[in-house]
């Protein structure tokens, strides 16, 4: 792949590189991170990175992996830490992706998703 454009280009073997990648949050050292940076809970580290308290939320329990906007706000929010330290680039499966935590996600929705 280029790095600059979703147009496969040929492998040295003749065949497509059609790997992709995506970047998978580092839960327990950006936990830390926000302890050291004073900032105790979702609602705090929000305010910080500008963004959304629920997108917070989503992206730490893994139902949301961490876009632009998140990966920013954190490296500001979080001035001492690096992206290698909060972050990881992982080849992307095609498959249900695994949280975080390494604990499969359950078919339940919260009461809110329900009432739209």
């Amino acid at each position: 792949m280029s790095r600059f454009n979703d147009t496969p280009r040929p492998d040295h073997h003749g065949g497509s590189d059609r790997r992709r990648f995506t970047i998978r949050l580092r839960r327990s050292d950006f936990l830390a991170a926000m302890a050291d940076a004073g900032l105790h809970s979702e609602y705090a580290l929000a305010k910080a990175m500008g963004i959304n308290r629920s997108t917070v939320s989503r992206v730490l329990d893994g139902s949301l992996q961490p876009g632009a906007a998140f990966i920013g706000g954190a490296l500001a929010a979080l001035p001492t830490s690096t992206f290698e330290t909060l972050f990881q680039v992982v080849p992307h499966s095609s498959g249900t992706a695994t949280p975080p935590d390494g604990r499969p996600r359950t078919a339940t929705r919260r009461l809110s998703d329900t009432a739209r």
